[in-house]
């Protein structure tokens, strides 16, 4: 007992998330080939690509549509009954979800696979918590240097989780692989972090009888966002940057199975190459370049440079090309997520932390539901589409922060 408090908080905040996201990451190599490529025949023979990629945007768009309701729930009842309690309700969510999905794909039934991502999705509202324990741990000077951990945990879990899931799920490597064998994987990782969780997660926060949790608390949390003049930029440029990212990472591995022929095990791989960067920039680089610019500044320019290294991927004529932009992706994007995080949660309460970063959490997943719907759509017209609409609505955040935030931050 006395050795769980003096855990480090930093420290069980990045495990948590560690262990978390190398789950979500060890499944994007399956993706393509289970529905695109249609490998595992859970789609009829037969059907056609447009049909694949329309589905394959459905079932994109579902984890983040079911995260739109469940992160401002989650992160009310965080406030409301501690972060401990709450993101254990929401691991063994998780765990069932990847339990189901494993099963879906074993006994090839389409709808459960919705299932088995709408509840996990619901459930990966648990982001909220984790940063709201961490801002509740945070100096006002520490915000961003300690949300980069998030990110680092991120990209770590994204060096290590598609490449496992390229390796878990090709046949190639041992004949009892399957599409199913990472998902179960997963399960057993999840089961890992919530025993985790249970001995060493610390309670942040003193929990309180404020809030209010409805189903609708994402539809009216939109609102009042919109109502926050004083925030107002902030976050119309977290809702335009993460709609632009989605468009990216939905549909980069269309994009490199369609233009280069990559399959499981090398989109797995390619994935992992582009997490040793984000961790490496949320990990060293940010704490470099927080101490020696705020986090509008680095908005500024950060922002700017996603946009244009996210178009650049349009050029090259050979896949080794990808790997001397990609990392300006994984640069520029591990800059903006923190400190996007860093300005809103230094202009909210602390007592309200949980609920705003909810709130951004619902922005970010309402912008994570659309992009695929539509790209579903336009990667059938040709699949250069969707990185060009991810450029393009990028550029559209960078200009709305670089033009608007410093009138409205001062009026």
């Amino acid at each position: 007992m006395q050795q769980a408090k003096k855990m480090s908080p930093l420290l069980a905040v990045f495990i948590t998330v560690f262990i978390d996201l190398l789950g979500v990451g060890i499944i994007i190599p399956i993706f393509v080939p289970l529905i695109v490529a249609n490998s595992q025949g859970i789609l009829p023979a037969g059907t056609d690509k447009a049909t694949c990629n329309m589905i394959y945007g459905l079932l994109a768009a579902t984890f983040p549509f079911f995260q739109f309701f469940g992160a401002p729930i989650l992160g009310t009842l965080a406030d409301k009954y501690g972060r401990k309690k709450i993101l254990q309700f929401t691991l063994v969510g998780t765990l069932v979800g990847y339990v189901l999905f494993a099963l879906a794909i074993h006994y090839k039934v389409l709808w459960l696979l919705f299932v088995a991502r709408a509840v996990p999705g619901f459930m990966g509202g648990n982001i909220s918590i984790v940063t709201a324990a961490l801002a509740d741990i945070s100096k006002p000077e520490e915000r961003a240097k300690n949300f980069g951990l998030i990110g680092m945990a991120f990209g770590l879990g994204f060096i290590l989780g598609p490449f496992l899931g390229g390796i878990l799920g090709d046949k190639t490597v041992f004949r009892y692989f399957d599409y199913s064998t990472p998902l179960w994987f997963t399960a057993l990782l999840t089961v890992v972090n919530i025993y985790y969780v249970a001995k060493q997660f610390p309670e942040t926060f003193k929990p309180s009888a404020r809030g209010t949790v409805s189903l609708l608390t994402g539809i009216n949390n939109i609102r009042k966002a919109i109502g926050m003049v004083n925030m107002r930029v902030i976050l119309l440029t977290v809702f335009l940057q993460a709609f632009g990212f989605s468009f990216f990472m939905q549909f980069n591995q269309v994009f490199l199975n369609d233009k280069f022929h990559f399959e499981t095990k090398e989109i797995g791989m390619f994935f992992g190459y582009i997490g040793l960067w984000i961790a490496f920039t949320q990990g060293v680089l940010i704490r470099f370049v927080s101490n020696r610019f705020k986090a509008p500044q680095i908005l500024r320019i950060s922002l700017l440079g996603l946009g244009l290294a996210v178009g650049a991927l349009l050029f090259p004529s050979q896949w080794w090309m990808l790997l001397l932009i990609n990392p300006f992706i994984a640069i520029f994007q591990g800059l903006s997520q923190p400190n996007q995080t860093s300005i809103v949660s230094s202009m909210t309460p602390p007592e309200n932390q949980g609920e705003m970063l909810g709130i951004q959490q619902s922005i970010a997943s309402l912008a994570f539901t659309i992009p695929p719907l539509i790209a579903g759509f336009i990667v059938s017209v040709d699949f250069r589409l969707p990185l060009i609409a991810s450029a393009v609505v990028t550029l559209l955040a960078w200009a709305n922060f670089y033009f608007r935030y410093k009138v409205e931050e001062t009026a």
